[in-house]
Order: C-alpha cells, then sequence, then structure tokens
C-alpha cells in the first residue's frame, strides 16, 4: 500500500506509490526478515492484533483507536517486525484516515453501523503514527512511509496548534478543546520523543516553541498536596492552569503517561513531585494507587496496574513487572515503559 497522501478531498492511488512499495519490498533489510525475538511484542501481537492490521481495544468492547495503532507501529517497529508493520499502516490508512486532511479519526467502533462516525483524531495518536512511520521509512527503505510521515507532521502543525495566551498550545484534537479563551489540554499527549524526532526532521524553528510552552504548561500543572497534575487541564490566562473542571480532577489514567514520555523524552526534570511521591509510597510500604484527587486527597483503593507498575519503574530506575499483563492499555504502558 502506498501512503502518499491527496491534500484534497479523495485519496489517490498513484502508479509512483505502487513502484515505490514494490521497490521498498525488494530493499527491506535482513532484520525485518528474520525471526522476531521480542517475547513482549510477540506476545502483544498476538492479544491484540488481528491479522488484517487493527489494533484491538479488549478493555473497551473490542474497538480501535488510533492511539491503538499508533502502538502497534512503534512496538513493530522497535521489534523489527516490517510484516507486521505494513499491515497496522495499511489498516490504519485504509480506515481512519481523514479524506480531507493527513490525520487519522481518533475511534474505530466495528459494532457500528459507521465505525467511524466521529471524524475527530487524538492528537497524541497522530503524533505517534508519524514518529513510527518516519523510523520505519528511514530503516526499511520506505519512501511512502517517509511521505506519509511529513504530511501528519504539517497537518498536526498547522490543523493542531494554536496561540493562546502567549503560548503555542498543542491541542488534543481539532475539535472540541477551544472555548473562548479557555483551551481544554491532555499533557499526556505530550510524546515528547515524537516531538524530538519532529523538531530534527523539520527544523528547530517548526517545533520549538510548540516544545517549550508545552514543557511549560507541565511545570505549571502542578496540583495539591503531592503536587501531581491532573488527567485534563485548562488553561485560560497566561501561566493560569487549573484541572479542567468538567473531569475528576486526578491524577489517573491518563496523566500516568506524563511521567512515562517525560522519562522516555529525557525530561525527568519536569516530574520530580510524581517521582517523590511515588517514592514515598513506596517508602511507607504503601501500595501506589490507581489514582489521586488532588483537590479532595481521596486515593484509590486499589493500586496501579502492571501497566502503571512499569511507569513507575522506567521514571525511578527500579524494577518493572516482568510479565506482559492480558489488559490492552497496561499492557501497552508495559510495552512503552520498555522503549529504548
Amino acid at each position: 500500500m502506498s501512503f502518499l497522501f491527496d491534500t484534497g478531498i479523495t485519496r489517490r492511488n498513484f502508479t509512483l506509490g505502487a513502484m515505490l512499495v514494490m521497490t521498498a519490498a525488494c530493499n527491506t533489510d535482513a532484520q525485518s526478515r528474520a525471526p522476531v525475538r521480542d517475547a513482549f511484542w510477540r506476545t502483544w501481537r498476538d492479544l491484540y492484533l488481528k491479522p488484517d492490521g487493527r489494533v484491538v481495544d479488549t478493555g473497551n468492547n473490542g474497538v480501535s483507536h488510533s492511539e491503538g495503532q499508533s502502538y502497534g507501529l512503534l512496538f513493530a517497529y522497535k521489534a523489527g517486525d516490517a510484516e507486521a508493520f505494513e499491515k497496522i499502516a495499511g489498516w490504519t490508512q485504509s480506515h481512519l484516515s481523514r479524506p480531507d486532511m493527513a490525520l487519522h479519526a481518533w475511534r474505530y467502533d466495528p459494532s457500528a453501523p459507521n465505525p467511524v462516525a466521529d471524524q475527530n483524531n487524538a492528537t497524541d495518536g497522530d503524533l505517534v503514527i508519524a514518529w513510527a512511520l518516519a523510523m520505519a521509512g528511514q530503516r526499511w527503505n520506505r519512501a511512502d512511509y517517509t511521505a506519509r510521515a511529513a504530511q501528519i507532521r504539517s497537518a498536526v502543525r498547522s490543523r493542531c496548534v494554536i496561540e493562546r495566551h502567549g503560548r503555542q498550545l498543542l491541542l488534543p484534537g481539532i475539535q472540541g478543546f477551544v472555548n473562548g479563551d479557555e483551551v481544554t489540554l491532555n499533557l499526556s499527549y505530550f510524546a515528547w520523543p515524537a516531538l524530538d524526532a519532529f523538531a530534527k526532521a523539520d527544523g528547530q524553528q517548526v517545533w520549538s516553541r510548540v516544545i517549550s510552552d508545552s514543557e511549560a504548561i507541565t511545570r505549571l500543572s502542578r496540583f495539591g498536596p503531592h503536587r501531581l497534575p491532573t488527567d485534563w487541564v485548562v488553561i485560560n490566562a497566561p501561566n493560569q492552569v487549573a484541572p479542567a473542571r468538567d473531569k475528576p480532577p486526578r491524577f489517573g489514567f491518563d496523566a500516568i503517561r506524563v511521567p512515562l514520555y517525560a522519562a522516555l523524552g529525557g525530561r525527568q526534570s519536569l516530574v520530580p513531585d510524581i517521582a517523590a511521591y511515588w517514592r514515598g509510597c513506596l517508602s511507607a510500604n504503601k501500595p501506589i494507587p490507581a489514582w489521586v484527587d488532588v483537590v479532595t486527597g481521596e486515593e484509590a483503593n486499589y493500586a496501579l496496574s502492571a501497566g502503571g507498575a512499569a511507569v513507575v519503574g522506567r521514571l525511578l530506575g527500579s524494577a518493572q513487572p516482568s510479565a506482559l499483563t492480558n489488559d490492552y492499555y497496561a499492557a501497552s504502558l508495559q510495552m512503552l515503559a520498555r522503549y529504548q
């Protein structure tokens, strides 16, 4: 499949695209044909990847997301599994790519009459898809991957970044996050390794403000006695960030990725309070709760999943769970925490 994208209303299949794919098939390196030795990847692939390349969220009625497709691409790339990568990329392009811009619908529900009725994107999924495609294009000499990655980067920069309150803000999606002067953000969508790769590919001048302002927003988002970020925040004035009013003010299942991406992107300095909170729990021989309400101080009466525990291990440099769990999101966090 070619990933050349028409910036008009429809996708086109160019003869050049077919030639690129044929050439790429001949040039795929020996690593892609070798047995995949990563046991974690093989388990994740067997549990969550359909033969056609669809990644299934087994904890959410079998739907799929651009997030899950992006994870599958990243994990397949890391494992050197070119065949799985191509299937995931092909399914993503065929089923989630928007006809009007180089972004992806965020959700696919196979049980619905229109599986992609909501065409809004999820920016974190687009970021990681573009990052993985660019790396795979270089490794496996796939010009179509490289071209598609560039198109997605350009669409994210032009459609998902706005100027407000003296900052360039990376929106969670193109619709539904701006209400007058108030902008809703999700800090866990700041996938630092992807953004750093974009700056290298496109030039620092294109992404430097987005990156530095996202770092500043992350530093400002420290709430409650433990100074923890929440899953969703709002900014409504310069340097004024607060927990989103229409969401539980929790350091929870989204925000767990804030320290994860900070660790993956070499930005542990963005999350010292999270590290201190987790170290305090461990020192007191107390299970780390799955979420914390930063307003009331209430904590979940159950511990972090294996995925959350893997994030703790990655941030603190401690041991991670030795086996992959059978929950899609937790297993994906485990896979991300192992990423080097």
